[in-house]
């Protein structure tokens, strides 16, 4: 996203996106997903990290907790806003600015994630390329998105379909499609493998059945990187 309606976009969205994670089933995503990422980007008291489209900092909190340094970046100004509300007091800098021309040098984080900011970037592997510029050799790179393959993506293309406002602009990728947007040899998995109409309990039995088959259908899905 690089012009102000993009940014817009999201501006009415912070009460909204906030509930929905407190829902039993939206609880369980974000469970399956904060596993999920805890696993590929290993947050280390220390680290200091860049979440590029940090949205409402739904994910940013976790990363503090872990005791890293964060700086949480997005273009929208009302996300970022609850996002410094809810971490008043930690080690969070936020910031509004583009993905596609990140604000720092090149190494400058020891990791770098975006979570969910894809879906609204065409451009996919500048936004990826800009991530790897400024992160530090020897780094990690996770970028996750709502996977393609998934019942989800197809349900929300059918909402594209009927003019759902924000949906209407989300591009959907494959696991493939990510992992060619990096360097070197990218790492996939997906969770979220339960629909969202499913009852949480049996959404749980799902999840952990189709993680030990290692599915690449769930509609969550990251990649990880290395920077060499």
């Amino acid at each position: 996203m690089t012009e102000s309606k993009d940014a817009q976009l999201f501006d009415d969205w912070p009460d909204r996106y906030e509930k929905w994670f407190t829902t039993p089933i939206g609880s369980l995503v974000k469970r399956v997903e904060w596993e999920l990422i805890l696993d590929f980007l290993r947050p280390d008291p220390g680290d200091f990290i860049l979440d590029a489209g940090c949205g409402t900092g739904i994910f940013t909190l976790d990363m503090l907790s872990c005791g890293a340094r964060v700086v949480g970046l997005d273009l929208s100004l009302s996300m970022i806003r609850r996002a410094g509300e809810k971490a008043r007091g930690s080690r969070l800098r936020i910031l509004s600015a583009d993905i596609l021309y990140l604000p720092f040098p090149e190494n400058t984080f020891d990791k770098t994630v975006s979570i969910t900011a894809l879906e609204f970037i065409p451009d996919g592997q500048k936004a990826v390329e800009e991530l790897f510029r400024v992160t530090r050799r020897g780094g990690t790179v996770v970028v996750a998105t709502l996977n393609s393959l998934s019942p989800w993506a197809e349900r929300r293309r059918e909402e594209a379909k009927r003019g759902h406002d924000l949906f209407s602009k989300a591009l959907f990728r494959s696991p493939e499609d990510l992992v060619a947007l990096g360097h070197g040899r990218g790492v996939f998995r997906t969770a979220v493998h339960f629909r969202k109409e499913e009852d949480p309990e049996r959404g749980a039995r799902i999840e952990e059945e189709s993680q030990r088959k290692g599915l690449n259908t769930g509609a969550f899905l990251a990649v990880r990187w290395f920077k060499p």
